[in-house]
């Protein structure tokens, strides 16, 4: 009644087998392995030290003087 019955095992891979056959469970192995080293090969890209940002200088805005704003 436990995981370590056989059967229990046994019979879920069996029909998994019957189902997809020995070359698609090996290619479904083997995109899984290929997209492992992707994410893997992404996070070491992601360690690069990003670009400093670009310098933005900043103006103050145009006012008018403020007798021009009352009338």
């Amino acid at each position: 009644m436990g995981l370590g019955n056989v059967w229990h095992w046994v019979v879920p891979l069996l029909i998994v087998f019957l189902l997809f056959g020995r070359g698609k469970i090996s290619d479904v192995m083997g995109d899984f392995a290929k997209g492992i080293n992707s994410f893997k090969k992404g996070l070491a890209d992601g360690d690069a030290p990003a670009p400093p940002p670009a310098q933005v200088t900043h103006t103050p805005p145009v006012t008018a003087p403020a007798d021009e704003v009352r009338r």
